[in-house]
């Protein structure tokens, strides 16, 4: 063996032995969040103020759809207690995977766009759209169709969420397009008269209705299921690492089995869901854009 052939075999086994290292240490990280969530029993959750998904209570307390699911299934896992970490809606992926927290319960809709960026666990709801428009709708605004087809609507919608795209696939111009924080600020815009319409889900745009109270001047418009000729029903899910696989396959477990139970549906219904809400597709379906 020549000492050009030996150094090359020296490279390739220090360049293999540091693979293994990297491997090693990348599984040990996937398995990190979850042992560590269990050993000080908590983890932290990034939520946005957006009632019914998650938001605080004006006593600072964290609840909502998908932080009570939370809850109760991180307690099945043995972790006791959640610390929510309020975050704008747009800034919560970007801060997952800062490490401002281990996991997204916002009722974050599930999109092949995220999937590319973060893990999701089995959708835990699937819902349809709804405008919060003026009382009357006096402008008949019921679908993002309504607006494309009127120069002078505008829309409101929140940052990060799924609903400015629906808006730009249905053919609103970009200048028809406001942006907004969260809800209220999505309400008040709209009882300004900034906006003809702010876009949510229709359980989002329910509690934001019900919330303002009568005598507030708004109303949600007729809900509905279809953008461009396609099914717009979102599912939602929790958000992860894509590093931290031990703890979403532990989590989805647990979810699979709480998910349509009674516990499940006792749960939520204080928040407006129903067996209709169900999921009726999965993580896999959804991020592959079926």
């Amino acid at each position: 063996m020549t000492p050009k052939m030996a150094l090359h075999r020296t490279a390739v086994a220090a360049l293999a032995g540091l693979i293994a290292t990297a491997a090693l240490t990348m599984s040990a990280t996937a398995q990190d969040t979850l042992e560590q969530a269990r050993e000080q029993g908590y983890i932290r959750v990034g939520f946005a103020n957006e009632a019914p998904y998650g938001y605080a209570t004006p006593a600072g307390e964290l609840t909502g759809e998908a932080p009570e699911i939370a809850k109760a299934v991180l307690k099945k896992m043995g972790i006791e207690e959640v610390d929510g970490v309020l975050t704008e809606f747009g800034s919560l992926i970007p801060g997952l995977q800062a490490g401002r927290f281990d996991m997204i319960a916002a009722g974050m809709f599930i999109t092949p766009k995220r999937c590319e960026q973060i893990a999701f666990s089995e959708p835990s709801y699937g819902i349809g759209q709804a405008f919060l428009v003026k009382e009357g709708n006096p402008k008949d605004l019921q679908t993002y169709e309504d607006i494309a087809a009127d120069s002078e609507a505008t829309l409101g919608v929140m940052a990060g969420a799924i609903e400015k795209d629906y808006a730009t696939k249905s053919g609103v111009p970009a200048d028809q397009i406001l942006t907004f924080p969260d809800g209220p600020s999505g309400l008040a815009a709209v009882q300004a008269g900034r906006v003809d319409a702010f876009a949510l889900t229709s359980l989002s745009i329910g509690d934001l209705v019900a919330k303002a109270g009568e005598g507030a001047g708004v109303e949600r418009a007729e809900p509905f299921g279809m953008v461009a000729g396609e099914s717009v029903k979102g599912h939602g899910g929790f958000g992860f690492r894509k590093e931290d696989e031990a703890l979403l396959a532990e989590f989805n477990k647990h979810l699979a089995e709480f998910i349509g139970s009674p516990e499940h549906l006792a749960l939520v219904e204080p928040f407006g869901f129903t067996k209709a809400e169900l999921p009726a597709k999965t993580t896999a379906e959804l991020c592959a854009g079926e």
